[in-house]
């Protein structure tokens, strides 16, 4: 690890909602939030300004509403989202941290509509903005919103917290001798069809140059861990 001095001024943490679950897959895990918010807390204070993506998995996936329309499965999903980015704005507050939420669909009575500009001075403020709603579009996914925002607002890196430990060449829930990357290229992940990231968004980090790191969100301090530099999980870039 790094000597005290954050190797990303600005990042963008996606967080599926799976994650937020924690072991139970749907609904809320709050010793999960509240250990996410902690190490967001530690993050800032060490001056990185902190944008953060939340999937909304734990409560609805579009893919759930079989027979149902997609626009309206996937805007179900991006109301999902909202729920999950309150309870993280609530947590995160609770322990003293200032926060907006933006949402790509306005709900002004709830929260700010993202505008790109207000997203930055919040950051550059040291508030933890927290994205809703995706893109604000249906058929894209919230991997997309965090490969979108982080170019955006100019983030240095993406990192997503997953219930997984890395990327690796086949389920390891189903493979027991599943091999975990340090390193995976952007086009070796989409020639691969490795579901760390759907397509787009991996083409939109590799379009914008934004490297992404993945780990898993059970890793003692890891958020902090990967901002100083340190080496977990699998990092997706152009090189290693």
């Amino acid at each position: 690890m790094s000597s005290g001095v954050p190797k990303y001024k600005r990042i963008i943490l996606k967080i599926s909602g799976e994650a937020l679950a924690g072991d139970a897959g749907l609904g809320f895990d709050f010793d999960v939030i509240g250990s996410v918010a902690d190490q967001v807390i530690e993050v800032a204070k060490l001056g990185v300004e902190i944008g953060i993506i939340v999937g909304g998995g734990n409560i609805w996936r579009g893919r759930r509403g079989v027979g149902m329309d997609r626009t309206t499965a996937d805007h179900m999903g991006m109301l999902a989202t909202v729920i999950n980015a309150l309870a993280m704005q609530d947590a995160l507050e609770n322990k003293g941290m200032q926060t907006r939420v933006l949402t790509a669909i306005e709900m002004r009575q709830i929260a700010e509509p993202y505008i790109r500009r207000r997203a930055m001075r919040h950051l550059e403020k040291g508030r933890v903005v927290i994205f809703a709603c995706g893109t604000g579009n249906p058929y894209f996914s919230t991997d997309t919103a965090a490969a979108l925002r982080a170019a955006e607002i100019e983030a240095e890196l993406i990192l997503l917290a997953k219930n997984v430990s890395g990327v690796y060449d086949s389920d390891p829930k189903t493979n027991p001798n599943a091999r975990m990357y340090d390193f995976i290229s952007y086009i070796d992940v989409i020639n691969q069809k490795l579901t760390v990231m759907d397509t787009t968004a991996v083409s939109l980090c590799m379009d914008n140059n934004i490297p992404i790191v993945c780990f898993g969100l059970d890793v003692p301090d890891g958020i902090k861990r990967v901002v100083m530099g340190e080496s977990i999980g699998t990092r997706i870039n152009s090189a290693p």
